[in-house]
């Protein structure tokens, strides 16, 4: 069974979250890529990204957010992603991107962060 990448959305007043479940792959990472778009083109600097439910995610799926450091900084975006999954970490800590990434264990530590 292919597990595909499915997203929803959850908008407050105090952020716009992008709830992330399933696989990012080279197929799957230009949907998320479009995600990000249209969350970055709106009026919330806020951003979350709820990974618990992503169980795999590639290297172009890992070039998404990568590719959009620039924009995040320019646009003085707060990304913060949360919940992800032990095997998702450990990719994260591999290239170090715990270093470049806002990273938290909860939803409430993520909303907590939030400026």
């Amino acid at each position: 069974m292919i597990d595909m990448l499915e997203t929803s959305i959850n908008e407050t007043a105090s952020y716009y979250e992008i709830i992330i479940s399933g696989e990012i792959d080279a197929g799957s990472s230009i949907s998320l890529d479009n995600e990000l778009e249209i969350a970055f083109q709106g009026e919330q600097h806020n951003i979350l990204l709820n990974l618990e439910g992503l169980n795999y995610i590639s290297s172009a799926g890992l070039g998404v957010f990568i590719a959009r450091l620039e924009e995040i900084s320019e646009k003085s975006i707060n990304l913060v992603f949360y919940g992800l999954q032990e095997n998702v970490k450990q990719v994260f800590a591999l290239l170090g991107l715990e270093e470049l990434l806002t990273i938290y264990n909860s939803k409430k530590e993520a909303i907590a962060s939030l400026k």
